[in-house]
């Protein structure tokens, strides 16, 4: 896909230039510190329908995998840039949704100097106060940046911001690309203007195919990166002739393969001459454990292998 093509079918979207400056900056800054920084791409892309959108198709990802998997890489000491997708899952918040703060936290006290104190039963919000440690120890240190998408061409103009922003940190550079992206889509210049109104009876809409994004990011954007897409189907018998399939026309390092019935507990990591399967056992399960975790500890160790042989 040529860069002509995303400004002609998906318009920068506003504040996304300012939001390359900032991705430029974290991607500078950590890469004079020598650490290694992986993008997290995480959550669905929403598609509108009209000009004036109120429809729009979307997809089931809640963005849990990128926001456990954005944990895993901080633990292991990455820098971390999280482009995720509005109101999906957070790193370190994701297990504590509002509702579950609303009935547990309760004032301590009168608010004084326009500060407010909060206190809670620790056995009603369970690891809170440890996530929210880890969590500004991260923002404290400067490796966590979470940059927020909305629909699909915020998300292809950002893709490519970011791409830009941690290609030259070469082989230092991780992507992991796990946000749940629309196959199909409505070009500007064929959307109704208006809500589509149901007066009109049954509709019928024409979709195109949304260009692969991950061509131009291992061919032009960041060449040298190591870079992880993945794969879910819901038919086993494919997914891995599909994920080899990616691996011979992309040309990028490795696939997560995964099956829609045992998401959170089987993957499948697949590279062009190699299958590994990471599954959690009933152990793991009692302890707690989740297969990000395993995944990210993978990718890690194969990450080193590969800035050595690059080096």
């Amino acid at each position: 896909m040529e860069e002509m093509d995303i400004v002609s079918e998906f318009p920068q979207p506003s504040g996304a230039a300012r939001s390359a400056e900032v991705m430029a900056r974290f991607a500078a800054r950590l890469g004079a510190q020598g650490r290694r920084v992986v993008l997290v791409t995480s959550g669905g892309t929403k598609v509108p329908l009209e000009a004036r959108p109120v429809r729009f198709l979307d997809n089931f990802s809640s963005g849990r995998r990128g926001a456990i998997s954005a944990e895993a890489f901080l633990a292991a000491g990455y820098g971390v840039l999280f482009l995720y997708r509005a109101r999906s899952c957070f790193p370190f918040a994701h297990r504590f949704p509002p509702q579950t703060w609303l009935s547990a936290l309760r004032p301590s006290g009168p608010a004084k100097s326009g500060v407010l104190s909060l206190e809670a039963e620790e056995n009603a919000l369970p690891g809170f106060a440890a996530a929210l440690r880890s969590y500004q120890e991260a923002a404290a240190a400067g490796t966590f940046l979470a940059v927020e998408f909305s629909t699909l061409a915020d998300y292809l103009h950002l893709l490519k911001a970011a791409a830009q922003a941690l290609s030259p940190l070469g082989p230092s550079a991780m992507f992991y690309l796990a946000a749940a992206v629309s196959d199909f889509y409505v070009p500007v210049s064929e959307m109704p203007e208006h809500k589509i109104q149901s007066s009109g009876g049954p509709l019928q809409i024409t979709m195109k195919m949304v260009p692969k994004m991950l061509y131009p990011l291992v061919k032009d954007w960041a060449p040298k990166a190591f870079i992880i897409s993945f794969k879910l189907e819901t038919d086993p018998s494919i997914i891995i002739n599909r994920a080899r399939n990616a691996l011979e026309v992309y040309q990028h390092q490795l696939v997560v393969a995964n099956i829609l019935e045992s998401i959170h507990s089987f993957v499948i990591i697949v590279t062009k001459d190699s299958e590994t399967k990471l599954l959690l056992s009933e152990e793991d399960v009692e302890k707690g454990v989740e297969i990000e975790k395993k995944i990210v500890e993978n990718l890690q160790s194969r990450h080193k292998a590969f800035i050595c042989d690059k080096n």
